[in-house]
């Protein structure tokens, strides 16, 4: 004989069961959650803390001022570098410029010498010949301009004394008048010009041009000119 369990009539239907959050929202919202504090943590660890409005001010003034900086640097470059350029430019110009002196020297050189070769010998020779001369009376003075050269081999600086022997007229009586000795130096071709004084009332005709070794020394040179 079976037995059968006694079955409670519902009118109501079946009974529904308590609603619950499906399980992969959940673990989305968890995500979530989890991701966040995790931005949170590394925000507030390892990195930089957020700065205040004032703080965030202050630094935007420190940009500002820095660009500002770098602007004024290279405003300071370009004025730099433009200055440059001008020395460098002037010192081209310089260097040209001392370059055509020096083939205008040397062009020069080549023109004196030149004029040297064309003028007629010293008569007399010796070591040092006076080559040109000229000899005027001005206002009491013997006014000379003399050019003097050397024989081959005399490049080096000659030390020598100059002396000016020369003859005139004073109070109708012919007098000869040796002037004060004059120190030179004497390199190949050498001019020289100057003022000597001549006694007062003192009329000179004609002039002895010594070239000595030292005063009252050895004679280099001579020559007899006329004085206009």
């Amino acid at each position: 004989m079976q037995n059968f369990k006694p079955v409670t009539f519902n009118p109501y239907g079946r009974k529904r069961s308590a609603w619950r959050l499906p399980r992969w929202l959940l673990l989305l919202l968890t995500g979530a959650v989890a991701g966040a504090a995790t931005v949170f943590i590394v925000q507030e660890r390892m990195m930089p803390p957020r700065l205040s409005p004032a703080e965030g001010a202050a630094l935007r003034d420190r940009a500002v001022q820095a660009e500002q900086e770098r602007d004024r640097a290279r405003r300071d470059l370009a004025a730099t570098t433009q200055r440059l350029d001008a020395v460098v430019a002037e010192r081209k110009a310089i260097a040209d410029e001392l370059a055509a002196d020096r083939e205008r020297t040397k062009n020069a050189r080549a023109d004196q010498e030149f004029l040297i070769a064309s003028l007629p010998p010293d008569p007399r020779g010796g070591v040092v010949e006076v080559r040109a001369a000229r000899l005027t009376k001005q206002r009491g003075a013997l006014n000379y301009e003399l050019l003097l050269t050397r024989d081959k081999g005399g490049d080096a600086p000659l030390a020598a004394v100059l002396q000016f022997v020369v003859m005139g007229l004073a109070g109708g009586t012919e007098r000869h008048v040796t002037l004060d000795p004059i120190k030179v130096t004497l390199t190949a071709a050498q001019a020289l010009r100057g003022s000597l004084a001549l006694p007062e009332a003192f009329n000179p005709k004609q002039t002895t041009i010594q070239v000595l070794d030292k005063v009252g020394g050895k004679l280099l040179g001579m020559r007899v000119m006329y004085v206009s």
